[in-house]
């Protein structure tokens, strides 16, 4: 039985909210603009957003066309900076990733911008460890379609989304997988779930939870 792992990126593999808080500020400033730095709480307040309500959030009050064009022009220089400057990952993450890859295929989707996965594989070298990626600034769609739309483009039979919070498990039910809450997270989830405490012991977990071992 094919089987993958799909995982979120922002509270699951990384936090990359103060990087990309300071990439924003940094861009608004060089053009023009006179608005307060963008925090790094702000961006974790709206992080795994679809990247439309995260510009209704951050730029509520401006004109609806010019918070996603600012919103673009952050996010295209975000993607370079974090190409660049990374962001903090969690602890023994690519130790787990090397495990994992000997018994899963692996997978990346995100409700980001095109080019945010790309960054994070750039400037860490993961390239290797993932099969596929898939998120909303490639096709405009949902967190649920895209984990259906990888899971049959890589004809998967079996699939364990990965994610820290409640849209990420809404998506995974609607993609009609399995669900493991990243509780080390930015996220709650109000369902009974199965969780994982620490990145590295999900291939523990997954022992416990399927037929494979390690």
């Amino acid at each position: 039985m094919k089987t993958g792992l799909i995982f979120d990126m922002d509270g699951t593999l990384w936090d990359s909210s103060e990087n990309v808080a300071a990439s924003w500020t940094e861009k608004l400033k060089k053009s023009g603009y006179n608005r307060p730095d963008i925090t790094k709480q702000d961006i974790m307040n709206v992080m795994g957003l679809t990247m439309d309500r995260i510009a209704d959030i951050i730029f509520a009050d401006l004109p609806k066309d010019e918070r996603m064009s600012l919103l673009d022009m952050c996010c295209e220089y975000e993607n370079e900076y974090l190409r660049i400057n990374g962001g903090v990952l969690y602890p023994e993450l690519e130790n787990t990733l090397i495990k994992l890859k000997e018994k899963y295929f692996l997978y990346i989707v995100s409700n980001c911008q095109k080019g945010y996965i790309e960054a994070f594989l750039d400037h860490f070298g993961f390239w290797k460890y993932f099969d596929d990626i898939e998120c909303y600034g490639n096709n405009l769609k949902d967190k649920g379609d895209n984990i259906k739309l990888l899971a049959e483009r890589n004809n998967l039979e079996r699939a364990f989304y990965i994610g820290d919070i409640q849209g990420d498990y809404d998506a995974t039910m609607k993609a009609g997988f399995d669900f493991i809450h990243a509780a080390y997270g930015f996220g709650k989830i109000d369902n009974t779930v199965t969780e994982l405490h620490q990145f590295c012991e999900l291939p523990e977990l997954l022992k416990e939870i399927s037929d494979t071992e390690f």
